[in-house]
This record gives structure tokens, sequence and C-alpha cells, in this order.
């Protein structure tokens, strides 16, 4: 690491907060560690590791290079692929033991194998999944004339805090699966973070998809804040009379101090970030002016000196209102920070 821009991955409160989880939904069987994006932009086999440690059993990616990432470094965790795999590559996740999602029956017709697979339903948010009962019926019956292992069959709640839209999706998965016995599946799990807190566990489900609330980025349980992102401030400039930064947008009426820090929008510090606080010192300082691809300003006062460590993401707290600032949830606030940012785990 050769600038001090870096972000801070504290592995115990990970650990702390999947164990919480845990303990509060013991009724399930199967808890999924979701770490897709590489782990929510947490990055690095440690925060697998971790996640499994405390107590995960499945772990759950999006795309089958994530799933093959893993795999080099951890043989016998199950992992599911919630997203499509292309058949060419059905191959690899046989000889890998990588689960796969069916999500319709052109994509079914199109693989062989001797495959473990998860079916999974669209219930109303319509991106991946299969939308009728006779469609489902006829993926029933093929895997079985394949020879393929159904493992699982699951859906996604899309508006969790919508009690009537979820009861609606529920009841959807019960319809388009009711032909079928699923006591007799092994893994049926419907529940992400929010669906898992905030709705009663379905009898039939025995596994819930543990996401966000891993990295503690949800309002319930008093979980621990995990992702942390520093900087440093390199040079001061007094300004006066002057501007700021490309096209000159900020403009400076008597003198004011600037600082400039190592990190712009190639990090994933964006442009909209400017107007937006970061910490040094425990003080609030603002970014202004047009953020760059590798630097930032910072509007700042006497107290400031070279050298100086610059908070640019605290804690969930701050993630939160830098998610308000940019119109945007804090799953993309976190993502957004580029592999080019080291990662230090705590």
């Amino acid at each position: 690491m050769y600038r001090n821009t870096y972000v801070e991955i504290n592995l115990e409160n990970i650990k702390y907060n999947v164990k919480t989880l845990i303990n509060k939904y013991k009724d399930y069987k199967y808890y999924f560690g979701v770490v897709k994006a590489d782990s929510y932009g947490h990055n690095d086999i440690s925060t697998v590791k971790t996640i499994i440690d405390a107590g995960c059993n499945y772990l759950a990616v999006a795309t089958l290079d994530e799933a093959m990432e893993i795999r080099n470094h951890i043989k016998d965790i199950p992992i599911l692929c919630l997203g499509i795999i292309d058949p060419k590559y059905i191959d690899v996740c046989i000889e890998n033991n990588i689960t796969i999602t069916i999500s319709n029956l052109d994509y079914l017709k199109k693989i062989d194998g001797n495959l473990k697979v998860h079916i999974k339903v669209n219930t109303g948010m319509n991106r991946l999944g299969v939308n009728n009962k006779s469609e489902f019926n006829e993926i029933y019956k093929i895997i079985n004339e394949k020879g393929m292992y159904l493992e699982g069959i699951y859906t996604h709640i899309y508006n969790p805090a919508n009690i009537d839209t979820t009861n609606k999706q529920y009841n959807i998965f019960e319809s388009i699966t009711s032909d079928i016995n699923l006591n007799s599946i092994p893994i049926i799990h419907v529940g992400a973070s929010e669906a898992t807190e905030f709705f009663k566990k379905k009898d039939y489900a025995n596994g819930c998809r543990l996401g966000i609330a891993m990295y503690g980025l949800v309002d319930y349980d008093n979980l621990k804040s995990t992702f942390s992102l520093y900087s440093e401030v390199i040079q001061i400039n007094e300004v006066t009379d002057g501007t700021v930064g490309y096209n000159g947008n900020y403009k400076v009426n008597g003198t004011e101090r600037i600082a400039v820090v190592p990190i712009g929008y190639a990090d994933g510090i964006i442009r909209h970030n400017t107007g937006r606080y970061v910490y040094i010192n425990d003080k609030a300082y603002k970014i202004v002016g047009n953020i760059c691809m590798d630097m930032l300003f910072l509007k700042v006062d006497d107290n400031v000196k070279v050298g100086d460590k610059v908070v640019i993401i605290k804690d969930n707290k701050h993630i939160n209102e830098i998610a308000k600032h940019l119109d945007t949830i804090t799953y993309e606030v976190i993502c957004s920070i580029s592999k080019r940012v080291p990662r230090i785990y705590k």
C-alpha cells in the first residue's frame, strides 16, 4: 500500500453480526451468507471465512467468477449462484460443486449433467424466475428426468417494508409450487435480510439469506459497523478570491483553507459526493469543488494540517447519511468503492 487511502474491514464486527442474526433466527437450518459483489465491497477471502466461521453454512454469489474465486480457497462450503450461468460453463459447476439457479424452462433445456440446482420462482420482482405453475411443473419434471438433484426452491422479496405486496409474493410462491410437496425439497429459502426480520417464518421455509444485515446496514438488532474508508490531507492551499477544481465551479470570496485529499471518483467517490461531510479529528468538513479522478477538496479551518487522517466513510450512520445525500441506497455506497482502494482487515 503506497498511499494512505484504504478501507478498514472489521472482521470481529462481521462475526458478531452474523452470530447475532443466526441466534435470533434459530429455527432455520440453512443460513446463506450472501457474499456477491466481493461481499458487498468488503472483498477478500478473509471476509468470507469470517462469515462461515460465524455460522453460515451455505454461500450465495451472483456469478460463476465469484463462486470460483471462493472455491479456489474454500473447497467444502456449498455455493449457490443466484445469476444465470452460460451453458458452456456448466461442466465447471459440476467439477467444482457449484449449485446453479434454474429460472426458466428454455434455460433448463440447454443444460445437462450431474448438477445440483435450485429453482427460482418469480413472485413479482420480474427479474429472474419461473413465472407460472405450468412452467414450474414442466421444469420440475425435466429436472427429475435429467437426473439433476433438485436441492432447493426460492424466491426474492422485492419490497419487504410493504406488508401487502410481500404477502402477495408469498401467496404467489405457494400457488406456483402448489402441485408439489415443499417439505420434500431439502432447502426452501424465501427471505433475505429484511423479509426474514419483518415476516414470520413460513412452515415450509428452512433457509434464509443473510445479506446486508451481516454488514450491519439495517435498522434493527443494534448490529455493528464493518466498513470504514480513510485517506489523508496531502496539501493545504490558502485560496483568496479564487476558484477550486475543474471548471472553477467553487468560488472563494475572501480567503479559505482548502485541503487536498488523495481519493476521487476512480476510487468510487463519485462527483455527487460534493457538498457532503467527511471527518478530520472528529470534526465534520465539507467536500467542495468538482471531485477529481484521484483527489478531492475540503474546506477546512486552522485545526487541520498536512498528514491528518480523513475519515471519508465513518460508520453505518455515516453511510446512511451519504446514501441520502447521493439519493441512493447504502448498498451502492459501499459497493462503489473500487478495488483500487486496498482493504485492511481488523
